[in-house]
């Protein structure tokens, strides 16, 4: 299963809701708001440090663009859109809110 995320982790519990359910190893996919969680040196640096312990975590790099995002936290993968294609039809996409 590829979870992807698209609410900041600051005005929604959906990642931490997700960690609890998510198979280790099921990759996760930050985008929209949901890149804020992959924001480096943020106040919720540690839940993505606690999503990477058991789980591949990829940002779609034009959202973090878009968003202003320069540093990503270490081992988060930032991807394309060619990048997300290729995951989708690798798994099962779950839309996680």
């Amino acid at each position: 299963m590829l979870y992807t995320v698209n609410a900041s982790p600051t005005s929604s519990r959906s990642l931490e809701s997700l960690l609890r359910v998510a198979a280790k190893g099921d990759p996760i996919l930050l985008i929209e708001d949901g890149v804020h969680a992959a924001r480096a040196g943020a106040a919720t640096e540690g839940l993505a440090r606690g999503a990477l312990a058991a789980h591949p975590v990829y940002a779609l790099a034009a959202d973090l663009e878009a968003r202003a995002i320069g540093r990503v936290v270490d081992g988060i993968v930032i991807i394309g859109y060619d990048g997300f294609v290729e995951l989708v039809e690798r798994h099962t996409v779950v839309p996680w809110v």
